[in-house]
């Protein structure tokens, strides 16, 4: 098809929209290690899961066969609200940067919580009230999954306890209004309410917490509190399975143009919008009916893929999680307090870690200096306000596009704009301020957080 035909924007029809998640993990040929029990090292079994997790939701963690599985019609009708979401084809970028690449962004901020994130948190809580329990725990970074759970609970009356990173809590006061709107609680993690949360501040007074802080109190709330089950935002499988429906709408949009990516693009914290992203187009790849390439993009301040090790470790700070084999810094670590919230996560999701393991992706981490002058770039070009996490994608996508400007090559690269950065404006002002600064760990730090990584045969060996 003749490419000024593409239109800007590329919507579904609503009848056009995915009526089943892909399961990545039926087409891997190694797939993720299994989840272990910190006391026996032995596979977590469902009996064992579902103590913090919802039942459903339990068998879609452990679910490495199905390829397909069905969306509930009360999620799908859920997501009408806000999907099927645009394909947009960056020409103003392309124009601005005078490159002969053809840039498209799948754009998931098109809802109230700004983000992606809506896509999980609907289908974890409606298998909650599915299963008649009376409310759900968890944690946030920057906010966006907060915000989405708390739109999402409050759809199916369900009570909604959010522990928020502490930087972030101070950073994004409206951010925390939005989900006190909708009816959650946020308590700012680390706290004097939990065990684990009095624990950490203890080992670490004044620390600006992480999500792996945040996560350990959730857990403990949920574990502790009858009729609550827990529920996480990103490196999950299930969360991945999800988020499977960006990459879907993605990949039916482009094969409607005939438009076929050679590089794509995502930014890396936990795992859950790459994973989505790349999807349907990875599952082609490990079937041999594709080629592409996929890059993950990382803060340099919390560098889990480019500087990590593959080893089990905990998902949480406080120890109270199941071991997953993962790219990690160790749950220890506990990162600078950079702008990208929702990226300050010691580890990343155990599918991606082994796609990246295997050699299926790459992964480049950056600064946050240069992350905000790319955000701004395509702002001011594209009329979007970026999130932060959202404009690490950006910035590799904007260094891909240039190279070709050098070479001449008319590569096709798609990224994803995972949300607005309109509740971040304490961040872009401290950039326009000059008073932003790059951290990038030293190997002493790593070091600290690598120590803390269970030590046990096959492990860190």
């Amino acid at each position: 098809m003749n490419e000024n035909k593409i239109p800007y924007k590329i919507y579904l029809e609503e009848s056009e929209m995915p009526k089943e998640w892909y399961n990545v993990r039926a087409d891997m040929k190694n797939k993720p290690a299994p989840l272990l029990n910190p006391a026996t090292l032995e596979p977590m079994t469902a009996e064992e899961l579902g103590v913090v997790f919802c039942d459903e939701l339990v068998k879609q963690e452990l679910d490495n066969d199905n390829r397909y599985i069905e969306i509930p019609q009360k999620i799908r009708d859920f997501y009408k609200m806000y999907r099927p979401a645009p394909l947009v084809r960056a020409y103003c970028l392309e124009e601005k940067l005078q490159t002969p690449a053809k840039i498209y962004y799948k754009f998931e901020g098109n809802n109230t919580s700004g983000s992606h994130k809506l896509n999980s948190a609907i289908a974890q809580a409606y298998y909650a009230k599915d299963q008649g329990l009376k409310g759900v725990t968890t944690e946030t970074g920057a906010g966006q999954w907060g915000t989405a759970l708390s739109m999402a609970c409050s759809y199916l009356d369900l009570d909604c306890q959010v522990y928020m990173v502490k930087c972030s809590y101070e950073q994004k006061p409206f951010r925390r209004e939005v989900m006190r709107t909708y009816g959650a609680s946020v308590t700012p993690s680390p706290s004097e309410s939990t065990e684990v949360g009095r624990k950490i501040l203890a080992e670490h007074p004044g620390t600006s917490g992480s999500l792996g802080c945040a996560i350990s109190e959730a857990v403990e709330v949920a574990t502790h509190t009858e009729g609550y089950r827990y529920v996480l935002g990103s490196v999950l499988s299930q969360v991945m399975l999800h988020q499977s429906i960006i990459g879907v709408e993605t990949k039916i949009a482009m094969d409607k143009y005939g438009i076929k990516p050679d590089i794509i693009i995502g930014c890396a914290g936990g795992g859950s919008n790459l994973g989505g992203l790349i999807s349907p187009f990875m599952g082609e790849q490990l079937r041999g009916e594709a080629d592409y390439q996929f890059i993950a993009v990382e803060p340099a301040s919390c560098p889990s893929l480019t500087r990590g090790v593959f080893a089990y470790d905990y998902c949480d700070t406080g120890m109270v999680c199941p071991l997953a084999k993962m790219y990690t810094l160790g749950s220890g670590f506990i990162p600078s307090a950079n702008h990208a919230g929702g990226l300050r996560y010691h580890g990343m999701s155990s599918i991606l870690s082994q796609l990246y393991h295997d050699g299926y992706m790459e992964a480049r981490s950056v600064e946050q200096t240069a992350v905000f002058e790319a955000a701004e770039q395509f702002a001011r070009v594209e009329g979007i306000l970026p999130a932060p996490e959202s404009s690490h994608a950006i910035k590799v996508a904007i260094d891909e596009a240039m190279k070709c400007k050098e070479t001449g090559e008319e590569k096709t690269i798609l990224f994803g704009l995972t949300g607005t950065g309109y509740f971040d404006m304490y961040a872009y002002e401290k950039f326009h301020d000059g008073l932003m600064t790059d951290y990038i760990p030293t190997d002493e730090d790593l070091k600290a957080g690598f120590d803390g990584i269970p030590r046990f045969p096959g492990n860190m060996e």
